[in-house]
């Protein structure tokens, strides 16, 4: 005859054990933190100009970056100035109140972000707004 070790009742185990799943678990957040900055979507560094005075804007389907060098980017994509106007004029054509968000680097020179201004209004956008940082 052959003996068994520890308990003789043939039941099964009803306990769950935690502490695979607390691994399982740690393993997946750890998945999560290493791949959330890849997700988030590309972006250029702007260097706003900082101000004491500024409300928050609404984030609208017109962003306007432009870069210290010049570059211009729409809704976080690449962008010549037909295309600001073009994507501006059917903004405006489906939702007349339209604001359009513009944010320039500090070291732009002022006639760009006016040539920007302009190509938006006469698009037919009646709002603007300019980004801003707030000063301490």
């Amino acid at each position: 005859m052959a003996m068994k070790n520890g308990s003789q009742n043939d039941e099964a185990i009803a306990d769950i054990n935690v502490v695979p799943l607390v691994d399982i678990i740690l393993v997946v957040l750890i998945i999560f933190m290493v791949t959330a900055p890849m997700i988030m979507k590309p972006s250029i560094n702007v260097n706003l100009p900082k101000a004491a005075s500024g409300d928050e804007t609404i984030p609208s389907s017109l962003s306007i970056s432009i870069a210290a060098g010049g570059a211009l980017t729409l809704n976080g994509q690449a962008a010549q100035e037909a295309n600001i106007q073009t994507k501006a004029q059917e903004e405006a054509s489906r939702n007349p109140d339209i604001q359009a968000v513009i944010s320039a680097d500090k070291d732009v020179p002022h006639g760009t972000v006016v040539r920007i201004i302009d190509i938006v209004k006469t698009a037919g956008v009646k709002k603007f707004a300019i980004s801003i940082e707030k000063s301490q």
